[in-house]
C-alpha cells in the first residue's frame, strides 16, 4: 500500500521525468513527500508563473514533457500563464495542481477551482483524478497527449484526499508515442508540388525538431537550392549562416521578406500553422484570398485546412518528411534567382543601423553574435528590445534559442534559469527589457538557491517600449502608463549573492560581459539605453513626427 503521492512520483520516475518545478502548497503535501527521496529534483520557485515558464522551458529543451507542481486557487491562476505559452509554442508539458478535498465539491470552498473550465482553452487535456489507484493511469495517458500530434500542455487536478489516501496498483509502463512514418507517395507529392513552382519558399518550424532535422533541412535545402524561412522565434531550426537561409517571419520582418511571401506561389510548410503573426495579420496571406499553393506538413490533422487549403495536406512528422525530402535526388533548380534575392536581402537586413546614445542595443547583439559560442542557449520574453535579438543575431544549432512565440512578457528570466540548471556546462545568456524582467525578477532567488549561472542583460530605457512605440503611432505624444520606475538591476543581482554591474557604453560591453562569465555565478548586467532608442528601424521622436504627419 502507498500513497498517492508515491504513486504518482514513481509514475514520473517511470516515464523518464528527473526535474519538476513546483512552489509548494499544503494541497499537495502528499506529492511533495512522494519526491522526497525518489531521487527526481525538486527545483521550487518563487512564482508559480516562474515554475510554468520554467517547467515550458525544460519540454522545448529535451521534447518531453517539463512538469510544474501548484497549489489550488491563486497558484493554479498564477501557472496559467506559463500553461498558455506551452499552448501556443506547441510545446509538451504537465501541471500538476493542488485540489480542495473530494467532498467539498460544488461550495466554494476555499480556493476552490472547477479547473475543467478555467483551462479547457489552454490545455491539450484537462481532467481531475478522483481514485488514488487510477493514478498511473492518468499519468501514462498525459504524457501521451502532451506528446502526441501537435504537443501542448495537459493540466491534471490532484484533490488531496485522494492524493493522500493509500492503494494497491500496478505502476505502468512509460508512454509509447506511435512511431513516425511518412508514406512514399507524400514524399512524391511534396517533390512534385515543388517541381511545379518558381518562386518557391520553405517555411520550417513547430516545435517537433532536433538536430537531425535541422541538417536534413541543410542538406534538402542545398541541393535543391531552396529559400528556407523560418517562424517567430524559431530561428534555431536552420544555420542561419548557410546561404539557403533568408530570414524569420513574424513581429519586426524584413519588409522584403515580407514582399517574398506576398510573390510566393508555392509555400511548403514544414510544421508551421502559418498563422497570423507570420502573415503580417494575414495581410501578407489572405486565408479568404489565398495567392500562393501551400503543401503541409503538420502532426495534427485538424491543422490542415484550418487556416489553408493544403495542397496536399500530410499529416506526418516534420523530422520524418526532412528525413525523406533529404534522401531524394534533386532536380535541375530554376530557382536560383530568387534564393539569391531573398538571401541578399537577408544579408543587408543583418547590417546594423545605428540607433542613438553612448550605448547601442544593435552592437550588443552583433556582439554576441560574433563571440558567444555556438552552442551557446539564448534566451527572451517580449518587448522591441527583442526585435534587436531577432534581427542581428545568427543561430547556428538547434536546441539554442527559448523564446516565447505566444509573446509573454517575464519568459526569459525563468527559461534561463531551467536552462542553466539543465545544462551547467553550457553558457547561457537572456536578454530582457527593464519592463520584461520585472515581471519574474523574483526567479533570481531561485537562480542563486539552485546555481545557475545565466548572465542576463537587462535593456533599460526606462518604459514599456512596444506600447510605447504603438502608443506614439496611434496616439502620438500622449503618454499615458508606459514610463517605468526601475530598481538598481545590477545591485539587486548582487543582494543574491550574483554578479552586477551597469554598461554605459558601446566599449565597456565586451568587458563587463568577460568579468560576468569568469565570475562563474548568476550575473546580471544592466543596459542604460537612450530613451530615443525605440526599435531596430526608428526613433521615438521619428515614430511620434510620422504619426503626426500622417494625422496632419
Amino acid at each position: 500500500m502507498r500513497h498517492g503521492g508515491q504513486i504518482l512520483v514513481e509514475a514520473l520516475r517511470l516515464n523518464g521525468v528527473t526535474r519538476v518545478f513546483s512552489v509548494p502548497g499544503e494541497s499537495f503535501l502528499a506529492a511533495l513527500d512522494g519526491l522526497h527521496g525518489s531521487g527526481i529534483a525538486n527545483i521550487v520557485c518563487r512564482h508559480e508563473g516562474g515554475a510554468a515558464m520554467m517547467a515550458e522551458a525544460q519540454g522545448k529543451l529535451t521534447g518531453r514533457p517539463g512538469v510544474a507542481f501548484v497549489t489550488r486557487g491563486p497558484g493554479a491562476t498564477n501557472a496559467s500563464a506559463g500553461v498558455h505559452v506551452a499552448r501556443q509554442d506547441s510545446t509538451p508539458m504537465i501541471l500538476f495542481v493542488g485540489q480542495i478535498a473530494r467532498g467539498d465539491t460544488d461550495r466554494e470552498a476555499f480556493q476552490e477551482v472547477d479547473y475543467r473550465a478555467m483551462f479547457a482553452p489552454l490545455a491539450k487535456w484537462v481532467a481531475q483524478i478522483d481514485q488514488t489507484d487510477r493514478l498511473a493511469e492518468y499519468v501514462a495517458r498525459a504524457f501521451h497527449v502532451a506528446q502526441s500530434g501537435r504537443p501542448g500542455p495537459v493540466v491534471l487536478a490532484l484533490p488531496e484526499d485522494m492524493l493522500s489516501a493509500r492503494a494497491d496498483c500496478p505502476d505502468l509502463p512509460a508512454a509509447a508515442l506511435p512511431r513516425p512514418h511518412v508514406a512514399p507517395d507524400s514524399v512524391q507529392a511534396v517533390a512534385e508540388a515543388l517541381a511545379g513552382a518558381r518562386r518557391p519558399l520553405v517555411v520550417a518550424g513547430g516545435s517537433l525538431w532536433s538536430q537531425r532535422a535541422a541538417d536534413d533541412l541543410a542538406r534538402f535545402a542545398a541541393a535543391w537550392d531552396l529559400p528556407v524561412v523560418v517562424p517567430f522565434r524559431r530561428q534555431d531550426r536552420m544555420d542561419n549562416r548557410l546561404t539557403q537561409y533568408v530570414g524569420d517571419l513574424g513581429v519586426g520582418m524584413n519588409p522584403a521578406l515580407g514582399q517574398a511571401l506576398r510573390e510566393a506561389d508555392l509555400i511548403l510548410s514544414l510544421g508551421s500553422r502559418l498563422g497570423d503573426t507570420l502573415t503580417g495579420g494575414y495581410a501578407l496571406m489572405d486565408p479568404v484570398r489565398p495567392h500562393a499553393r501551400v503543401v503541409m506538413v503538420h502532426p495534427d490533422p485538424d491543422q490542415l485546412g484550418t487556416l489553408w487549403r493544403a495542397d496536399p495536406g500530410i499529416v506526418a512528422d516534420p523530422r520524418a518528411m526532412l528525413a525523406a525530402l533529404a534522401a531524394l535526388p534533386a532536380p535541375a533548380p530554376v530557382w536560383a534567382d530568387w534564393r539569391e534575392r531573398l538571401r541578399a536581402a537577408y544579408e543587408d537586413w543583418q547590417q546594423p543601423r545605428p540607433t542613438p546614445g553612448a550605448l547601442r542595443l544593435e552592437q550588443v547583439v552583433t556582439w554576441l553574435a560574433e563571440y558567444l559560442p555556438e552552442d551557446a542557449i539564448v534566451t527572451n520574453g517580449a518587448g522591441n528590445y527583442a526585435s534587436f535579438l531577432h534581427r542581428y543575431y545568427r543561430w547556428r544549432q538547434m536546441g539554442t534559442q527559448l523564446a516565447p512565440t505566444s509573446g509573454s512578457m517575464g519568459y526569459g528570466l525563468p527559461a534561463a534559469i531551467a536552462a542553466s540548471i539543465a545544462h551547467p556546462g553550457r553558457m547561457v545568456v537572456c536578454l530582457a527589457g527593464d519592463g520584461c524582467i520585472q515581471m519574474t525578477v523574483n526567479e533570481l532567488s531561485t537562480a542563486a538557491q539552485y546555481g545557475a549561472t545565466p548572465i542576463v542583460i537587462v535593456a533599460n530605457n526606462g518604459r514599456y517600449g512596444t506600447i510605447r512605440m504603438h502608443q506614439e503611432r496611434h496616439y502620438p505624444g500622449r503618454v499615458s502608463g508606459t514610463d517605468l520606475f526601475n530598481p538598481d538591476f545590477a545591485a539587486l543581482a548582487r543582494a543574491y549573492g550574483g554578479h552586477g554591474e551597469r554598461v554605459d557604453r558601446d566599449a565597456d560591453f565586451a568587458p563587463a560581459f568577460e568579468r560576468a562569465r569568469l565570475s562563474g555565478r548568476l550575473a546580471v548586467i544592466e543596459l542604460a539605453l537612450d530613451p530615443e532608442a525605440l526599435t531596430p528601424g526608428a526613433t521615438l521622436t521619428q515614430t511620434r513626427d510620422a504619426a503626426l504627419k500622417a494625422l496632419a
